[in-house]
């Protein structure tokens, strides 16, 4: 959810802006879109893996399960633990590729970022161990939801 919130603000239909020369519209510098910023290459690729002739980029649950599976994918390719949203973060915005070159080392405003994702994703893990333990039952003979 990290990524989604500092990708697209929770927006459906992002893309990025165009690039202009004078009042000329140049067209957009990526193909990426959707909740996730997705690019068509690494969309084609997790569709081809996952049997996805029905997902979206503009499907919150498909963005976040693309999320997922190039996070597994970094994970295994380059090493990063799952629980480091900073490094798969970087990994995500350069791609695989671009991480293991370091070309993110000249990106100082994306490090900026990457450390942001990694707040915002501390801050949801802890709202939702907060909710867990709300809605928790502690004793066999408590059913949910009246468990409080």
């Amino acid at each position: 959810m990290a990524f989604v919130r500092h990708e697209s603000s929770y927006r459906h239909n992002a893309k990025p802006a165009y690039d202009w020369f004078l009042f000329i519209p140049l067209g957009r510098p990526s193909s990426a879109e959707g909740y996730a910023q997705i690019q068509d290459p690494a969309w084609q690729d997790y569709k081809k893996e996952t049997g996805g002739l029905f997902k979206s980029r503009s499907d919150i649950e498909d963005a976040l399960d693309f999320i997922g599976w190039y996070n597994n994918k970094s994970n295994k390719l380059l090493g990063i633990s799952k629980w480091d949203p900073q490094r798969l973060y970087l990994a995500y915005h350069e791609g695989q590729g671009g991480y293991k070159r370091g070309t993110y080392r000249n990106k100082p405003g994306l490090m900026g970022i990457a450390k942001r994702v990694e707040l915002t994703a501390r801050q949801y893990g802890a709202q939702l161990r907060q909710c867990e333990d709300q809605f928790k039952c502690h004793g066999w003979y408590q059913v949910w939801p009246f468990c409080r």
